[in-house]
């Protein structure tokens, strides 16, 4: 009999600890199939934190106006989250984006990935030259 089976003999049938022990013992394989590929995570714990947001905005998206700024609104929800999940600043890829927006002809530059590639390494270095630049200002 393994440590499992021994405990589960030992408690009540409706108690919490029994419902657990069960619980566990019926999904063991779905419960366990992290450790058969290292890409996948013990929890889903990244997957909430991402959906926190739209719980916290959830009020405020019932004032988008119509379905066409909902859309929209779901649209830029995207693309910040889309940042977030890839290393990229929301704010300096939404800007740089919105300046570029008319001059690029290759839209797949303008994604988020495709931005990463493309132009954060530049807009990285715009930025580290505007802080040299107002170092100086604020040091004289």
């Amino acid at each position: 009999m393994t440590d499992t089976e021994l405990t589960r003999a030992k408690v009540l049938d409706k108690s919490p600890l029994a419902k657990a022990i069960d619980y566990a013992r019926s999904n063991w394989r779905a419960l366990s199939r992290y450790v058969e590929d290292g890409r996948l995570a013990i929890d889903n714990l990244p997957a909430e934190r991402a959906l926190r947001a739209v719980a916290v905005g959830r009020k405020n998206w019932l004032m988008v106006g119509n379905v066409r700024g909902g859309k929209a609104a779901a649209v830029l929800y995207s693309l910040v989250q889309t940042c977030k999940e890839i290393g990229i600043v929301p704010q300096f890829y939404l800007r740089d984006v919105l300046l570029r927006i008319g001059r690029e002809s290759d839209v797949t530059k303008l994604t988020p990935h495709g931005w990463k590639i493309h132009f954060a390494g530049q807009v990285e270095q715009e930025l580290t030259r505007a802080e040299e630049v107002i170092r100086a200002a604020l040091s004289r």
